[in-house]
């Protein structure tokens, strides 16, 4: 079940519930602020997203997700508002009888999330500036 957060990622939670019997592989990935971009210093990056629209494509993802790849679950945790360097902005976390289809649904369902959803990110930078970065086109 795809969802929005505006509070710290809890990482745990996700793999106890990814956490089953019948699987012997859990991945998780995890998309984190860097404390720079392109030469410059960030101190936080800034979260939008148009909620109700990218809650459902979040969705979608996951589902297609599980119906593409041999996996036992799928699931999308993306941060809104302000998130300081070193932690979480989105979680992935994708649990499968074996490795190699968690690592590739898992990549799978974090690459369509940058190309689908409509949720924007703005950079602040040390010395004042902010920009929004500039993101792949949203597309089918």
């Amino acid at each position: 079940m795809a969802e929005f957060t505006r509070d710290p990622i809890d990482t745990a939670s996700l793999l106890r519930d990814a956490a089953r019997p019948d699987c012997g592989a859990i991945d998780l990935f995890l998309g984190t602020t860097r404390n720079h971009h392109q030469g410059r210093s960030v101190v936080r990056l800034s979260y939008e997203a148009y909620e109700r629209m990218a809650l459902e494509v979040l969705s979608t993802i996951e589902r297609e997700t599980l119906e593409q790849f041999e996996i036992a679950s799928c699931r999308i945790v993306h941060r809104l508002g302000e998130v300081p360097p070193g932690e979480a902005s989105v979680a992935v976390v994708v649990a499968a009888h074996h490795r190699a289809a968690a690592f590739d649904a898992c990549r799978r369902a974090m690459d369509q999330v940058k190309s689908r959803a409509p949720i924007w990110k703005r950079e602040h930078f040390a010395e004042g500036e902010s920009e929004w970065v500039k993101g792949t086109p949203l597309g089918p």
